[in-house]
């Protein structure tokens, strides 16, 4: 395992003469009027501080590498790593408890109350940490394609690494959009490098993740994981698009035919294969994880993709692999310390290996990513850690109800700190970490569009096959993708199908190219007696899960679910 390195020296800057009066005063070139004045307001301080405001990524790459350790990878991706923590951090998920929103969230496990007083302490405490850095890495972009319902986001960090990272994630605006931005709607300071006090009220560790609504302000401190900021902005957009908007947000990945001009959402937890399965070469890619549905179609949160890279090679997915250059971030990867080979198969540092890449990478991307149409389909992923579920069933309008909002799948290691093998896990709308609303009110609105437009349901495992976890094999990935093929071909609305026992699921009894008994998992069990103890256990886990959403659905959704005597 090779560590980041400190660069021994630092090139000296040659610069074009027309550039040089310019380079002097980088830190306020673009930042005027109301910019600077906000900055001051706001307590940083202007004397001491370069503040450096969507900086070119190859300035990032310098500060990165000088100051960070950072290292080029022989692609021409910049590897980076997060410290200790590589990978969210739930548990320290906080949101201000204030009269504008309070009514509205969904309090609990999920969205744990902080006080107003507590945010205000954290929030100076990290202004006071980025006010001793040498450099303030300030990124302006949007989150939403469509001008309709986007808004402007503000990243103020101490980390090249974190600067690049929302350069890649956000939409980047234009020259002209930059020098047009006015306010932001909505700020992240990410202090991550710096702990927050556990002896303040509300704390639980030295890492604190919080958002409040009324301010529209995220905090970050004691984590350096940038997958948090990515996800704050995700958490802010599932609230204003129902309250403010009107409009359904949700965890998914999506594309677009190239031929036929057809929708797909993908819903799915980290690790089930939203951004594998969306990446296809004969779709475009309208985005890999996060989605608006709205009246006019289907709209990108993002700019950019957030891929998982454990055992990435190009023979499995091309399109990810490629995309493995010059401005992408590689996140907590091992590679070889003599050619800067990233060695994916590596996971002594975490299994959360991600790269970060701008949309534009993928060959097939939709630019801009937005697509005027309703959706054609809608495919539920999951990973089923009991290997009992089948990789294909198409779902009634009431069990896709029921599955939407019982949300199974199977925490993969990495995605969660601390998860070492997966483990089951119910994650209502399939973004439990990140759902602000009741589940219910999402569901209530996705039922509606989904009766509205007529869109079919499919839900698909991604997980494990012929034995649980440990003794099974997950489902191979080219099955998968001949699953999702024949989804969008049309063959499985024309297809004979039979019920699976307790689940009421209908499943397919032949697709080309897919074994029989990977189809009804059954016939790929040895034991028998075997697989039904773990049917009956994995369904007597959805019914204690859903449990919680009984009183807010119709009797048909309720029933939808798995029975046993």
């Amino acid at each position: 395992m090779v560590l980041p390195h400190q660069t021994p020296y630092v090139t000296p800057h040659i610069l074009h003469r027309n550039y040089a009066q310019g380079h002097d005063n980088e830190c306020i070139n673009n930042l005027i009027g109301r910019d600077l004045e906000y900055f001051s307001q706001a307590g940083f301080d202007m004397d001491r501080i370069q503040l450096k405001r969507n900086a070119a990524p190859a300035q990032l790459y310098e500060d990165a590498i000088k100051n960070e350790g950072a290292v080029i990878s022989s692609s021409g991706a910049l590897i980076n790593f997060s410290g200790k923590k590589t990978g969210r951090s739930p548990k320290d998920k906080r949101i201000v408890y204030e009269d504008t929103s309070k009514d509205d969230i969904w309090w609990g496990s999920v969205n744990i109350k902080m006080d107003e007083h507590t945010f205000e302490i954290n929030r100076e405490r990290a202004i006071d940490y980025l006010n001793t850095r040498d450099n303030v890495y300030v990124f302006d972009g949007f989150a939403g394609w469509d001008l309709n319902y986007r808004i402007k986001v503000r990243v103020i960090c101490a980390r090249a690494y974190h600067a690049l990272f929302m350069n890649n994630m956000l939409i980047r605006p234009t020259e002209e959009e930059l020098a047009n931005f006015g306010e932001p709607d909505f700020i992240i300071y990410n202090a991550g490098q710096f702990p927050a006090n556990r002896f303040t009220k509300g704390m639980s560790s030295t890492t604190s993740v919080e958002i409040n609504f009324k301010r529209m302000e995220m905090v970050i401190l004691g984590t350096e994981y940038a997958g948090e900021m990515k996800k704050g902005v995700f958490s802010v957009m599932h609230y204003l698009q129902p309250v403010k908007f009107g409009q359904l947000s949700l965890h998914s990945s999506a594309n677009v035919g190239i031929d036929k001009g057809d929708v797909t959402l993908f819903f799915g937890l980290s690790g089930t294969g939203k951004t594998t399965l969306s990446a296809d070469p004969r779709r475009l890619l309208i985005g890999d994880d996060e989605h608006v549905w709205s009246d006019n179609g289907v709209f990108n949160i993002e700019g950019g993709c957030y891929a998982k890279c454990v055992n990435l090679s190009r023979e499995k997915e091309p399109e990810i692999y490629d995309a493995v250059r010059f401005g992408s971030i590689l996140e907590n990867v091992v590679y070889n310390p003599l050619t800067r080979q990233p060695d994916y198969d590596d996971v002594s540092i975490t299994e959360n290996t991600r790269c970060a890449y701008p949309i534009e990478y993928i060959p097939n991307a939709k630019i801009p990513c937005i697509v005027e149409r309703q959706p054609s389909n809608i495919i539920m992923l999951t990973c089923d850690a009991f290997g009992v579920l089948p990789p294909i069933s198409k779902l009634s309008p009431e069990q896709a109800s029921y599955h939407f909002l019982a949300g199974y799948t199977s925490k993969t290691p990495g995605t969660e700190d601390g998860v070492l093998e997966p483990i089951p896990t119910f994650s209502t709308c399939y973004s439990a970490p990140f759902i602000v609303l009741h589940p219910s009110r999402y569901a209530d609105m996705l039922a509606e569009r989904m009766a509205k437009h007529n869109v079919p349901c499919w839900l698909v495992n991604t997980g494990w096959t012929g034995g649980k976890f440990g003794t099974g094999k997950r489902c191979k990935l080219s099955y998968t993708r001949r699953i999702v093929d024949a989804i969008h071909s049309g063959e499985l609305l024309d297809a004979e199908y039979e019920t699976f026992d307790v689940f009421g699921l209908q499943i397919p009894t032949k697709i080309e190219g897919v074994p029989r008994e990977l189809l009804n998992p059954k016939l790929a069990w040895t034991d028998k007696d075997a697989f039904e103890r773990e049917v009956r256990k994995l369904a007597s886990m959805f019914q204690k899960a859903f449990r919680l959403y009984e009183g807010d659905v119709r009797e048909n959704v309720r029933v939808a679910g798995p029975r046993f005597d």
